[in-house]
């Protein structure tokens, strides 16, 4: 089929320059009318030219360039509260993917939406050719697009989908704010200890050699931790990455990965986080999914399948059985021991009045702010136990290192 590169006017006076297949000129001016378009030039372009993108910077999608994992988050984020913004105004769905396509920054993300807008154009629903593209449109996005769809508020699911995502990359971004503190704290200081045990301490462990002293016995130890610190260097970055490795190695079969996360929910002070961060990933996802129209049993195996801890996920999968067997969710859902009594007396409620997603999002919003301060004591309670640590382990170096002058003073004495 001949291929068209065009100039053509939106209805706002935006020149579009772009290309288009169709049988013939007016085939072609047909289709742009179609998509509310005024055309002002129509001409055909070789095959040659069309491959290439003509000189109007078609929509041809090419192939995908090197990428290593997926598009990232902050892309995708900025794509839907954008793409929400231009549904909304009424734009149609092929102009706001072409529009958003060249604005932009990440190269994975503008070749995914070039196949995105032809295939849409090609006749496919946007869930459909969503979920062709998973690098960038995971299973949570395209069953909430496919559910706006089919009821007709595309624009109302994507504005919920673009405060569902950017909330939860607000509250990991607050995380993981909150812990570089401490970490670049704990990394400088293991840094200037090795330091310490590796080079500085076997010259005094020289000295007392040439002047004959005898070492007490935690002077000893001191000398025998430096001497193992100095011949097995390695094993300081080496142990946490075969540790890691293990972990992830452990974490692929489904028993491994409930013990880890188990263990996870036991650690003190951290395992709270964990817990509640669970809950409001879970609650936030199913809350969103039910209100954007999904049913209830796919949007708990999505929710499930998003949770990012399997003891959550194996109660969620009970909630699930049991009300395939009829009973309503706060039941299993209390009868798993995951969640609060909090969590399943809202759902308990939200089930007996017909308000389930927003009693969901409430809980979601509460936990939220219970991750927050939980956090916020967790980095208070750090630096003094940081502090004393540190304290600690430089009081007994120094300690070690003056308990041979101190004895060889008092022989001299």
């Amino acid at each position: 089929m001949p291929t068209f590169e065009y100039e053509a006017m939106t209805r706002d006076g935006e020149v579009v320059k772009d290309q288009i297949r169709a049988r013939n000129t007016d085939e072609a001016v047909s289709q742009l009318r179609d998509r509310n378009l005024f055309p002002t030039k129509v001409k055909e372009v070789s095959e040659r030219q069309a491959e290439g993108g003509g000189t109007g910077g078609g929509r041809r999608a090419g192939r995908a360039p090197m990428s290593i994992g997926g598009v990232g988050t902050k892309h995708v984020n900025l794509f839907t509260r954008q793409f929400a913004t231009l549904i909304d105004a009424g734009v149609p769905v092929v102009q706001s993917v072409d529009t958003l396509r060249n604005q932009v920054n990440d190269s994975l993300l503008q070749h995914i939406l070039a196949c995105i807008a032809d295939e849409v154009e090609g006749g496919a629903s946007l869930s459909e050719a969503m979920a062709n593209h998973p690098k960038a449109f995971d299973r949570l996005y395209v069953n909430m697009v496919r559910a706006g769809e089919t009821g007709g508020v595309l624009d109302q699911v994507l504005q919920r989908l673009a405060e569902f995502r950017e909330k939860a990359a607000d509250l990991r971004r607050r995380v993981i704010s909150a812990m570089i503190y401490p970490a670049c704290v704990i990394t400088v200081a293991v840094g200037i200890i090795a330091v310490i045990m590796i080079y500085v301490v076997p010259k005094f462990k020289a000295m007392f050699e040439d002047m004959g002293i005898e070492y007490p016995l935690p002077t000893q130890m001191l000398f025998s931790f430096s001497s193992n610190a100095a011949d097995y260097w390695y094993l300081v970055p080496v142990v946490p990455i075969a540790l890691y490795a293990i972990g992830k190695i452990i974490g692929m079969t489904r028993t491994g990965a409930h013990a880890i996360d188990w263990v996870k929910l036991k650690i003190p002070l951290i395992g709270n986080i964990v817990h509640k961060s669970a809950i409001a990933r879970f609650t936030r996802t199913l809350g969103t999914l039910l209100g954007s129209g999904v049913p209830i049993l796919e949007a708990l195996e999505i929710s499930r399948q998003t949770a990012g801890n399997s003891v959550l996920a194996h109660a969620i999968e009970d909630v699930s059985d049991g009300i395939q067997e009829g009973e309503p969710m706060a039941r299993p859902l209390g009868q798993s021991g995951a969640c609060d009594d909090m969590v399943v007396n809202m759902v308990d409620v939200g089930e007996e009045t017909g308000t389930l997603d927003t009693m969901l999002l409430r809980v979601a919003d509460n936990y939220d702010d219970q991750v927050d301060a939980a956090v916020d004591r967790l980095t208070t309670a750090l630096e003094p136990i940081m502090v004393v640590v540190l304290g600690l382990v430089v009081g007994f170096i120094v300690i070690s290192l003056f308990l041979p002058l101190i004895a060889m003073m008092s022989e001299l004495a």
